[in-house]
């Protein structure tokens, strides 16, 4: 089934939608608006169950299909814009000072809402479909605190999908693969304490910097030589703080990074080798250090069943040309890999054209992908929940 013409001719709504949310992006938690735009919308299209409020500012619909009894699928959009002042010049700009859309979240939740609304009045499938619209999915913790909501439990749900825009990609193509598609994420810091002194007697004090430096290049040796080079692994730092003056040697310098794997097995190499290496270097030079490791988003796994049946809807919607089943997976993370934990299922990318980087003040989210996003997700549930 190619996009459904029901739904090109819909584009013209859903490209006004995008817009309005694209003028009025909302951070973290605090989508109250867009919330209720969504609220509004879903009411309006009749769906059968709606349940709002989740993780703070979480919904979820339930559509039943008219083909009889069969399980729920989840399919999932995510709200929340950046903290990032817009370039992008356009007429529709965010109207919000240093808030934007910079990730096409205001696109997905457009898309699941023209689903939704097609769904609602077709009901071509058994079962039904949960529509979840996630907040916070820009490192707060959107997907882990839905998941922890118990919603999965609360609507039954037996699989659950996501979508992502991704410029470079051709609009209209889909890129996807089995297992691994988008890296874990983890954050460390290392607080390096020497003793402090005259910048021009450096002999009488530890110098912190002199050490961290040795530790920064030495962390990098765990990727290179540490594990198996086929294997994917990034340890990054982002962040050093040291001193603020030109003629004193501070106590304590603080490194901060980040440690991306698409194998969880590697999280517990990182954490632990990380402290070993920096604490041996410190002790060394008569320095302590203190070690921090946080776990956040786990590796975005898609299953084999629901990478099949992404792929089949896909096909479906623009083609086997231009559906790319290995596609290269991201050392970036998603939170979506929260509900991939709690069931299986399946993270897909949809092009953006040639537009700027996600995260970038000038990205903006391709509306001739409207049609394509909507159809796969239409596609997707008439073909998984009629098979």
């Amino acid at each position: 089934m190619p996009v459904l013409n029901s739904l090109d001719e819909f584009k013209a709504t859903a490209t006004e939608w995008r817009r309005h949310l694209h003028q009025y992006p909302e951070l973290d938690f605090d989508v109250q608006n867009t919330a209720a735009f969504v609220e509004a919308k879903l009411l309006e299209f009749g769906v059968d169950e709606i349940e709002t409020g989740i993780a703070k500012t979480g919904v979820v619909a339930i559509i039943k299909g008219r083909l009889g009894d069969g399980p729920i699928i989840g399919l999932r959009a995510d709200m929340d814009a950046l903290p990032i002042k817009e370039t992008t010049g356009k007429e529709y700009s965010s109207k919000i000072a240093g808030k934007m859309h910079a990730c096409g979240h205001d696109g997905h939740t457009v898309m699941l809402l023209g689903a939704a609304k097609h769904l609602a009045e077709t009901r071509n499938y058994k079962g039904s479909v949960a529509l979840i619209f996630q907040p916070a999915e820009e490192g707060a913790g959107g997907g882990h605190a839905m998941v922890e909501d118990g919603f999965m439990d609360r609507f039954n749900i037996s699989e659950v999908y996501g979508m992502h825009n991704m410029p470079g990609i051709e609009v209209g193509s889909f890129g996807i693969c089995e297992g691994p598609i988008m890296a874990a994420l983890d954050e460390f810091d290392v607080i390096v304490t020497g003793k402090g002194g005259h910048a021009g007697l450096p002999h009488l004090a530890v110098d912190p910097i002199i050490i961290s430096a040795q530790i920064l290049l030495a962390i990098q040796t765990l990727v290179s030589r540490g594990t198996d080079p086929l294997q994917s692994l990034v340890i990054t730092a982002t962040k050093i703080h040291a001193g603020d003056a030109y003629n004193i040697i501070p106590m304590k310098v603080e490194i901060a990074g980040t440690v991306r794997t698409l194998i969880p097995a590697l999280r517990d190499f990182a954490e632990k080798r990380i402290y070993e290496v920096a604490a041996s270097i410190a002790a060394g030079y008569g320095a302590s250090v203190e070690f921090k490791y946080r776990r956040h988003d786990p590796v975005t796994f898609n299953s084999s069943g629901g990478t099949q049946r992404a792929l089949r809807a896909a096909r479906s919607v623009v083609g086997a040309k231009r559906v790319d089943p290995s596609f290269r997976p991201l050392m970036a993370s998603e939170d979506f890999a929260f509900m991939l934990e709690a069931r299986p299922g399946a993270f897909i990318f949809l092009g953006n054209g040639p537009t700027a980087a996600l995260h970038h003040p000038a990205y903006d989210f391709n509306d001739e992908a409207l049609p394509y996003g909507i159809s796969y997700w239409v596609t997707l549930v008439e073909t998984t929940l009629t098979a």
